[in-house]
């Protein structure tokens, strides 16, 4: 490939104790904990919107709270969750408290949070390149309508949930698969009748049940010449006739850019397609039409960080404690097939749990990630992965990255811990 020389400067737009990348579940979260801790702090967001994946991938609903009667995610999670559903933009269900939602409340709501705690935002912003010096991020350097800029931090958060910020410092990656779980793009419909029993799968109300429409499922199945699909899961956007659907799927590394824009293009066609097969087939779609798509692809599977430790599946299904847990999880291991609807699912008997030594990596002294890009095999990712987990995550990290002295692998754990419990974390 042929390689061209460029070079350029950015000016120092501000430095802050606390630099965040990516305003996605865990990120926003870990930029209110840091504020709220009183580290001067920065979050950069690609979109113009908070939320990430729940947003611009409408991935829904936020899972899991709560597993086997009790709480497994609390604080700043639980409060964000209590503050949408004030607003009119949650629905809160039992056992599991998961979280469905109407994402443009959600986007206002994490907004709010992260200004009445001092933020700084700055959105529109993609995250370009970073200095690093003996193993500690100097600066990251972000391109929006004002050029390229630069800003200056003490600690960084990773929280772009594709690992780019690590990426580009030299983070040691783990491997990746060679099947890579399939990108999905989400679509809206409307014209849904909402109140048939067959929608009531959009409800994820049960634990230990993968809440897919199986109905719709096995008519699928009979049917020829679809295109590759999942689930369905459909969720409910809190207003009658409207759901979320999420059954489209395509095998492409999201960190690719020319792969992930042909199954973008793939699955946008796939998108009608499929909403029409279901409106031709089933009454209660009779009326349905495609009302909105999300603003990109939902990514399962990218980068993951070589961590200080690697949670490992036993370690994960097994619920093994460690000294330095940080965060916790309940949601299923959940394994998609990239090439087919295919899905090994797996319930735990008992919540997980996240220690700190999977969110700091040898040798970078200042970095600490807040996303699904943290250091698990394949097993315990697959289930740390989703919403909840994220949070939870970020608002350890967030904490962190604000107690610091600047050097992450001399965290005082026990103090750390103490202010997570205080916080209201499950630990």
């Amino acid at each position: 490939m042929e390689h061209i020389a460029y070079s350029g400067s950015a000016p120092v737009a501000g430095r802050y104790d606390v630099v965040v990348c990516g305003g996605g579940p865990g990120g926003f979260i870990a930029a209110v904990a840091a504020a709220r801790a009183g580290a001067r702090t920065a979050l950069i967001e690609k979109y113009g919107f908070l939320g990430g994946m729940a947003t611009a991938g409408l991935v829904m609903p936020i899972s899991v709270f709560n597993y086997n009667g009790e709480q497994v995610i609390g604080g700043i999670p639980w409060e964000f969750a209590k503050r949408l559903e004030a607003m009119g933009g949650a629905l809160i269900e039992q056992p599991l408290n998961n979280v469905a939602f109407d994402p443009e409340l959600y986007k206002l709501c994490a907004q709010r949070m992260a200004l009445e705690a001092g933020v700084d935002l700055y959105m529109h912003s993609r995250l370009i390149g970073c200095g690093v010096r003996e193993g500690r991020l100097q600066h990251v350097v972000i391109h929006n309508k004002n050029g390229a800029e630069a800003l200056g931090g003490t600690v960084f958060v990773e929280a772009t949930g594709d690992g780019d910020l690590a990426h580009m410092a030299g983070v040691p990656m783990l491997p990746a698969p060679a099947d890579l779980q399939p990108m999905s793009f989400i679509f809206c419909l409307d014209g849904v009748d909402t109140e048939s029993p067959l929608l009531q799968a959009m409800h994820h109300n049960r634990q230990g049940v993968n809440c897919h429409c199986g109905p719709v499922r096995e008519k699928l199945l009979m049917l020829r010449e679809l295109p590759s699909f999942g689930g369905p899961w459909f969720c409910t956007l809190l207003r009658p006739g409207c759901i979320a659907v999420n059954m489209t799927r395509a095998a492409a590394d999201a960190c690719d850019n020319r792969a992930a824009t042909r199954a973008e293009c793939g699955m946008r066609e796939d998108i009608f397609v499929l909403a029409a097969v279901l409106r031709d087939n089933f009454p209660e779609f009779k009326n349905c039409r495609v009302c909105a798509t999300a603003p990109q692809a939902g990514v399962r599977e990218t980068r993951r960080i070589r961590g200080v430790h690697v949670i490992t599946g036993a370690e994960y299904l097994q619920a093994y404690r460690y000294p330095d847990s940080v965060s916790r999880g309940a949601h299923p291991i959940d394994i998609h097939g990239n090439r087919s609807g295919d899905q090994d699912l797996r319930f735990l008997e008992e919540p997980a749990y996240v220690p700190y030594r999977a969110l700091i990596a040898g040798g970078f002294s200042n970095l600490i990630v807040a996303s699904r890009c943290l250091s698990a095999d394949r097993e315990a990712f697959a289930s740390l992965r989703v919403q909840a987990s994220v949070m939870g995550i970020g608002q350890a990290a967030g904490t962190a990255a604000a107690l610091s002295d600047g050097d992450l692998h001399r965290m005082d754990v026990d103090m750390l811990q103490k202010r997570l419990r205080e916080l209201g974390a499950v630990i």
